[in-house]
């Protein structure tokens, strides 16, 4: 009899050792409770105690306590479970722990169950889980749908931004077809792809259900990368580069994501500005080819010739733009042109081209039809236009670093002399239609008939005649016409 009581001892201290090492959370074997039964039968009888079954409680392996009714428990986790449900209604949920019970018979004296605390540890380490579908890209979800149906919606309605329903079924039409496509028409664009930047694939999860979106944020969040924007509210003494600086962003790109505000724009306290940049997760890329009939520019070619007077030009071929069939193949990323790229070309037409002959022969007396500044820096005082009732013909220049007159081009000189409200006045024949006219000068160191060349010293700068002050007044006329010397001047 003693043999078999050391032999049931044994089987229970057995038991007691696996409970305290994690032993799997089924039923006791029979064997344990028989040995728990048998364990200490003498004492039983002796005092009247009985056996009472108390509950050993898990959560996900982790030991929470004991309980001397596992009812306790399970009602807390249906009453969860049941919350969540009411909550999240089209959603399939279970229990994000799992909680397990081990039996275990004990005499009544030694059972030590604490219900209340036990229960009190479980409420605040339960979970709840739903089943979910993961848009995955580059092996990391990045947003959660309800089911594989919606995840394929989403990407869907992505494309649908930036093609119509009718344009993506033509394209799976076509696409499955696997007919050659048709030429184009001429102006006919059609879309030849619509894919994401990335690949997408979709997988079965279990998170908390406050992490599934709707197909809208779902779709939002792909194409922008947030679902919501981040705004400032400005604050008393704050300027852009402030604002962009503590948001980690340059200045131009606040302003791109703020179209409304310029770098002079006047910040108001309490006005909000958003500062998320928006970083896609995916982007979706839009193929198209176009068929266009389009001129081909003509190209220009000058030929010199050293029997014509520099200056001079003549048309010797005049240019016509050619035409050409082109098919452009274009590559759209978010609505936005990245690529545009010629196909394929058929000239229809050869352009023309444009000749200008352009003389170089260099005679001191004659002008190159182009004109420098006639002093030595200084500043426009007064341009071409009505002044003091009347037509101011020229324009004026006064301040210069030094009070030198120069000769605006080649030519010979007509006049040099004084001339009433002109005072020392000097004209220049350039014997190419163009005539330059000196005024107020103080002296003059040319005279008539002299051949002076572009850049030489011709007079000194004053205030003669009728002036009121010293300056350099310096007209253009062509062909007897008079001109705007801004015009001429190089």
């Amino acid at each position: 009899m003693q043999d078999s009581i050391k032999k049931i001892f044994s089987l229970k201290n057995d038991t007691y050792k696996k409970m305290t090492t994690g032993f799997k959370k089924t039923a006791v074997s029979a064997v344990a409770v028989a040995a728990l039964s048998f364990a200490g039968g003498a004492s039983a009888l002796a005092n009247g105690e009985k056996l009472t079954t108390v509950y050993y409680v898990y959560m996900n392996d982790k030991y929470i306590g004991t309980v001397s009714d596992k009812s306790v428990i399970e009602n807390i986790v249906n009453d969860k479970l049941s919350e969540s449900k009411d909550t999240y209604q089209n959603l399939n949920l279970s229990v994000a722990s799992e909680v397990t019970y081990v039996p275990e018979q004990v005499f009544h004296s030694n059972a030590a169950t604490n219900n209340s605390e036990v229960a009190e540890q479980v409420v605040k380490e339960i979970g709840v889980k739903a089943d979910a579908s993961a848009l995955v890209i580059d092996g990391n979800p990045v947003a959660y749908v309800e089911n594989a149906e919606m995840a394929k919606t989403v990407l869907d309605q992505l494309k649908l931004k930036y093609v119509s329903e009718d344009q993506l079924k033509a394209l799976d039409a076509q696409k499955a077809s696997n007919h050659t496509l048709p030429p184009l028409k001429e102006n006919e664009t059609r879309i030849v792809d619509v894919r994401l930047s990335k690949e997408v694939t979709v997988s079965n999860e279990q998170i908390e259900p406050g992490k599934i979106l709707s197909v809208a944020d779902a779709i939002k969040l792909l194409d922008k990368g947030s679902v919501e924007e981040v705004k400032y509210k400005v604050k008393e003494g704050d300027v852009l580069g402030g604002i962009a600086h503590a948001h980690n962003l340059e200045t131009k790109q606040l302003l791109a994501i703020n179209p409304e505000l310029t770098e002079d724009s006047l910040l108001q306290i309490d006005q909000e500005v958003n500062v998320t940049v928006l970083k896609p997760y995916v982007q979706v890329v839009v193929e198209k080819e176009t068929f266009t009939k389009e001129q081909v520019p003509f190209e220009k070619e000058v030929v010199e010739d050293s029997s014509m007077f520099k200056g001079d030009t003549k048309v010797k071929q005049e240019g016509k733009d050619g035409m050409r069939a082109a098919t452009y193949h274009i590559s759209e990323q978010n609505g936005q042109v990245i690529t545009k790229k010629l196909a394929k070309e058929e000239v229809l037409q050869e352009p023309v081209k444009h000749i200008v002959v352009k003389g170089t022969k260099v005679v001191p007396s004659r002008g190159e039809g182009s004109f420098i500044w006639p002093a030595n820096g200084g500043y426009i005082s007064s341009k071409v236009g009505h002044r003091w009732g009347r037509m101011h013909k020229g324009i004026d220049i006064a301040r210069p670093s030094n009070r030198t007159i120069k000769a605006a081009d080649n030519g010979v000189i007509v006049s040099a002399g004084y001339d009433g409200s002109f005072g020392n006045k000097i004209v220049i024949d350039h014997n190419n239609g163009y005539k330059t006219i000196y005024a107020h000068l103080s002296s003059i160191d040319v005279n008539v008939g002299q051949t002076v060349s572009k850049g030489s010293k011709i007079g000194v700068m004053g205030s003669t005649g009728n002036s009121t002050g010293v300056h350099l007044h310096f007209e253009v006329h062509k062909n007897g016409e008079i001109q705007n010397p801004l015009n001429y001047i190089r």
